[in-house]
């Protein structure tokens, strides 16, 4: 989903990721964790987190996890999707050492300490496990690869009756290194910031599974919604099972917070996103529900201003907006019952840091002091500045809706926050 077409990622130079973030995975409890940051070796504590799917809410929470339930917080939570990739130059050095994306996905150490690098440089309120929406593909039956200019790729694309069945049910014994990543990543942080797990949306996988990759038009799943619906169909609800599960053994692997990536979602018409999305969003959202009634469920469609209402009726705690869509429009249009997240044009942090603050304090106000995480419209850019990441965060700690929304004009205050 990574999130240019939507989807590209900040983890490998010459090819588009599958997922907005790229991060999640691998194979072991380290003892020390491999790779570049000497100056902080870790070793895995002894003490095992034992997490399960909680049925309340309790004050220890983490701030995000407030917000994205709509609890009063003192300031929005802030994170970054794609905050950790190639804009950092440790992540850059790390790759130059492992630079098969597939074995900084899915090795549980490089996971973890990639995982950690903004954590580590910027204290994000969220920190976001290192992975991708194809992750979990070759655990239900669907093998890939990732060339260095094609990126992802689908040797046996299903758009047959007989492709489906070399489907079978998601085998989680194969995506231990997610949880263990997930495991570590929990007691890394405490409590002093959101783990979140992520997964991609059954319609936005399906467009890989279907056209065999990554695609710019879409012409194969989308004549198949009409030339071969049953099989579509028959797709989509494998995907919405196996998703389902995915997500219940992250939460219980120690994410606070789930979002899901719809990332090609924004490229159907909505009529079309009502039939062959929406309702397998639904279906994940209900079986989740039953399962880990607490956990937070965020939704993200890179180009949603189209799809906002609809959206809200997947039954989500919260809509993340990309930068396109106003955020006091889009407040507006959902209303204050439901959760935002977003929305600073990713652009914004190429531009100083006066012009950063101001946007960042712009969308504050428009969404509300109550139900927002702060967050960008789309992942951060290669070559962003590590500067202004830094800000960003150091901005989002900065403020106290308590004077912040009641004292000061859109441009009141800037020069103060400027660091």
């Amino acid at each position: 989903m990574g999130l240019s077409a939507p989807a590209s990622v900040n983890s490998s130079p010459g090819w588009k990721s599958s997922s907005l973030f790229v991060q999640s995975g691998a194979s072991s409890t380290c003892a020390t964790l491999r790779g570049s940051m000497a100056s902080s070796k870790r070793k895995c504590a002894q003490k095992k987190v034992s997490v399960t799917c909680s049925s309340s809410s309790s004050s220890s929470d983490p701030l995000l996890v407030k917000a994205a339930r709509g609890e009063p917080v003192s300031r929005p939570p802030a994170w970054m999707m794609r905050q950790a990739g190639r804009y950092m130059a440790v992540y850059r050095k790390l790759a130059e050492k492992y630079p098969s994306f597939r074995d900084r996905s899915e090795t549980t150490d490089l996971i973890v300490e990639i995982s950690l690098q903004p954590w580590e440089a910027f204290r994000p309120d969220g920190v976001i496990i290192f992975s991708d929406i194809l992750t979990p593909l070759p655990a239900f039956g669907v093998p890939f690869d990732i060339e260095d200019i094609r990126g992802p790729v689908i040797q046996s694309p299903i758009v047959s009756e007989e492709g489906l069945k070399t489907l079978h049910p998601i085998d989680l014994d194969k995506l231990q290194f997610v949880g263990e990543s997930l495991k570590i990543l929990r007691q890394e942080v405490g409590g002093h910031a959101a783990v979140l797990g992520f997964v991609g949306a059954p319609w936005t996988i399906a467009t890989y599974i279907v056209e065999g990759g990554s695609t710019s038009t879409y012409t194969t799943i989308k004549s198949m919604c009409h030339t071969a619906p049953h099989v579509l169909r028959a797709l989509l609800s494998h995907l919405t099972q196996a998703i389902s599960d995915y997500i219940v053994f992250q939460v219980e692997a120690g994410a606070h917070c789930i979002q899901i990536f719809d990332s090609w979602g924004g490229q159907l018409p909505p009529s079309m996103w009502d039939s062959w999305s929406k309702p397998y969003i639904q279906e994940i959202v209900s079986s989740v529900r039953k399962r880990c009634p607490k956990t937070p469920l965020v939704l993200y469609i890179n180009g949603n201003g189209g799809l906002l209402e609809r959206m809200k009726g997947t039954g989500v705690d919260v809509i993340g907006l990309d930068w396109t869509v106003d955020m006091a429009d889009g407040r507006k249009r959902l209303g204050s019952e439901i959760s935002v997240q977003g929305n600073v044009d990713p652009a914004y942090l190429f531009s100083p840091l006066p012009s950063l603050t101001e946007e960042i304090l712009r969308v504050v106000r428009s969404a509300g002091p109550r139900g927002h995480i702060l967050n960008l419209g789309h992942g951060v850019l290669v070559r962003t500045p590590e500067e202004s990441v830094r800000h960003f965060f150091e901005v989002a700690r900065s403020l106290n809706y308590d004077t912040f929304l009641q004292t000061q004009t859109p441009t009141e205050g800037i020069g103060s926050l400027v660091i």
